[in-house]
Formats: structure tokens, sequence, C-alpha cells
């Protein structure tokens, strides 16, 4: 099994491409089965979960074509991706692939809304939380699906096709905002969302739709309205840039020190961890290119995080501030409202020498001198690459096993920090 193994303190400096946002990418190849024509997505990353989800849509029927692929192609480029779903042969969607990714249970709405029916598995993904399905299941009985659980299996039936109503979630969902929106497209008369997700992802898939034909107002706000249309038309659509991989390199910069432009980032995605970078020492610029982030030798400040839903500190990015938190000045909390079990980094900041208790959901970082490389596991795909930015400060050398979990959602993670100037390679057992 591959490992990853840091030799710490070297600064970076260079610059780092961001990829097309899995978070996006996902719901925007799903979306595939809204149509019989090609949906053409440009920037997608090459990541673990993207591969995973074109195996599950294929067993759909949706034929994929990878469209510029050349000699000499540029890897760290996104690829741009032909979609169609002129036919669907099956409105499963099977436990063996849907357990391993919990995305992927999205399919539902688009399957329920264009063929009337669907079978999907319950999902499976990261071990961070329950993350039922209740807002999925309830947004679709709105809609005037009728719902049955069998065996493992959510059975999604509307024959007579889905009627637009009014939908409120009790607490945002990411995912049930995109699930519920693609499916009200196709639904008569008009849905009205409410308490709706408002991430960049949402809106990356509203306007997509929209390129598809789709009719809605709102997105970006908590409160969207979709008026449904007969059918949707193949459309060509670009992945916007990932703010999480933003976030995560823009925090291992300030954590390793150096000078490093993420290049194609929007620093509009990010302003409340870019804020809270700013109080920790680290200089935040916008360029032309992207965002600029450099650390001098001040060192870095302990600042408190709270995770909440967009505009908020995404959860995303608890673990890793919470790895830059562990070289702070001083005292720090980061508490965590989103997930009730995104903590299983915190032993392993311990093996590096990082001061962590933890109370309930908040975690209290008492900054050290210094950390030491050791090997650590991952748990989870961001616990993962909390580790590697801890490691690339920590003294001596930190070797990271488990990293197929970084692997789902970072695409090319040490090829981009070495051309920095960090100290990391891959190596096999």
């Amino acid at each position: 099994m591959d490992r990853i193994r840091i030799l710490g303190g070297v600064p970076l400096e260079g610059s780092i491409p961001i990829s097309g946002a899995k978070n996006a990418a996902l719901p925007l190849m799903i979306a595939s089965l809204l149509t019989d024509e090609t949906l053409t997505l440009d920037n997608v990353p090459r990541l673990a979960d993207v591969q995973k989800l074109f195996h599950i849509l294929a067993n759909h029927g949706v034929d994929t074509s990878f469209q510029g692929k050349r000699s000499g192609q540029d890897l760290l480029a996104g690829q741009t991706v032909a979609m169609t779903a002129n036919n669907i042969v099956d409105t499963t969607a099977p436990y063996d692939l849907v357990s391993t990714m919990r995305a992927s249970f999205w399919v539902i709405g688009p399957l329920v809304a264009r063929m009337g029916e669907a079978r999907v598995s319950l999902p499976g993904g990261c071990a961070i939380g329950t993350r039922p399905v209740d807002f999925f299941i309830d947004g679709l009985k709105a809609l005037g699906a009728e719902i049955d659980i069998d065996r493992g299996y959510v059975v999604a039936n509307a024959r007579a096709g889905l009627i637009g109503n009014r939908v409120r979630f009790p607490r945002v969902s990411v995912g049930a905002t995109h699930t519920i929106l693609m499916a009200a497209t196709l639904a008569r008369g008009e849905t009205v969302i409410e308490n709706a997700a408002r991430e960049p992802e949402i809106v990356d898939l509203a306007e997509c739709l929209i390129a598809m034909g789709a009719k809605i107002e709102g997105h970006g706000t908590s409160t969207i309205l979709v008026e449904g249309v007969p059918r949707l038309r193949g459309a060509r659509h670009q992945v916007l840039p990932d703010r999480i991989e933003t976030g995560t390199y823009a925090l291992a910069a300030a954590m390793a020190g150096g000078d490093v432009t993420l290049e194609g980032a929007s620093a509009a995605h990010l302003e409340r961890p870019l804020e809270l970078m700013q109080h920790a020492g680290a200089e935040i610029s916008v360029t032309n290119r992207g965002i600029r982030v450099r650390r001098n030798g001040h060192g870095i400040y302990a600042v408190d995080a709270e995770t909440a839903p967009y505009p908020g500190f995404p959860t995303d990015l608890q673990a890793q501030f919470m790895a830059l938190m562990t070289a702070g000045k001083g005292t720090s909390h980061v508490t965590e409202t989103i997930f009730e079990n995104r903590f299983m980094h915190v032993q392993e900041l311990v093996r590096l020498g990082a001061n962590i208790s933890l109370n309930g959901q908040t975690a209290t970082i008492e900054g050290v001198k210094a950390l030491k490389g050791a090997p650590v596991m991952a748990t989870d795909l961001r616990a993962s690459v909390s580790l590697v930015i801890a490691g690339l400060a920590a003294e001596g050398e930190t070797e990271v096993s488990r990293i197929y979990h970084l692997d789902r959602g970072f695409e090319r993670l040490e090829q981009k920090l070495s051309r920095c100037g960090a100290q990391i390679e891959r190596v096999s057992a």
C-alpha cells in the first residue's frame, strides 16, 4: 500500500495550479442523467472519486469520452469529458458501487425525475458522521415520489412524473440541495427550495442546469425557485476551481512558510478562511493569476475557528486549519458544528507532538515550538491532508499511510507540492 514520505522544514516557493472542484464535478456529472443529449464538462479533476462515479454512471448507461488527450498534455490541467445518457439502461444503483462513495446516492434525483423510478442503495463514504438521507427522501416525497426502503435500498417511484412543490430542509444540506434541485428541473410546475445550501458548488450546478435549459432563480441564496421544463438539452460547462484544495494549499504555505501563488483560485469563495489565515500571520493577496500566500519569519498566531455552512468556515478545512494552529503562539479553539465525528485526525497530530485536548465538539490547541516527524495514519479525506500539512513543518521525516483517502480528493498532491520545493514523495510498500 502506498505511503507519502515528507522531510519537513522546507519553505514552499512557487506556484500551484488549482484543480476543478471535486464537490462541483460530482453533481455536474450526475446531471448528465437528466438529458439524452451530450453534457461536456471542462476542468474535471483526475481523482479516485471521479473515476468511481464514471463507473457508477456507466452502470446506468452513460457513455463517457475523454477529449483532448494527447502526448505531452499537462497532467496538472483539468480534463474535458463528454457524457451522454441517451439510453438509461438501469435505474438501480447497487450497494457495491454506492457504498464506496456517498455522493453517488444523488443519482436518485435525476433518475426518478427522468425515468419515473429509481432504486438506490443507502450510501457509504467517509466515516465522519451519520449524515442521514432523510432530507433527500422527504424532499422527493414532497415532489410526489413514493418512497419505500427495501433491504438497504431506497426505492422511489413517480410514474406520472414529479410535481413541483415547496421543499424546506430542517437543516442546511449540500447533498440534499443538489439532489432536489436536479429533480425539480423536470418536475411539472414550480418548486421552492427553502433553507437551501448556498455553496459555490450549488451555484455551479445551477448555472450548468440553466445552460441545459432549466429555469432556476435564487441559486446562491437560501431560497431557490425552479420552474420545471419538459426536457433538458446538452450543454458545455467548466467546473469551477476547488476552494477546498485552494484553502488546503494556502494553509500549507502558511504552515511551512514561503511564498506560493495558487493559480486560478477564487478568493471570493474563501473569504472567511482567508480572513482567519491573515489573523494567524499569513499575508494574502489577490493577483490576476489567483491568490498569493506568504508568511515571513514572525511565526503563527493562535486564532479560533468554528465551522458553519457557506459562507462560514467550511468543515472541509477544519482539520487543515487545526494543523496550522498546532504551531500557533498561544491557545486556539476549533469547534466543529457540521459533523459529529470529524476529529479523528487529532490523535495523529498528537503523534507529531501537537498538544490538543477535546471537549465535545471543540478542540483546544496549545501551540508548540516544533512538531516532530513520525509515522501517522490517514483516517479520512480531509484528515489525511492535515497530516501532510503538519509534516511539511515538522522536524525530520513524517510518513503518512492509508493515502488512498488523499487520492479521493486531491489531484497529484505530491507533484504540486514538490514543484514548490517540498521534500515529499510517494513510496510503495
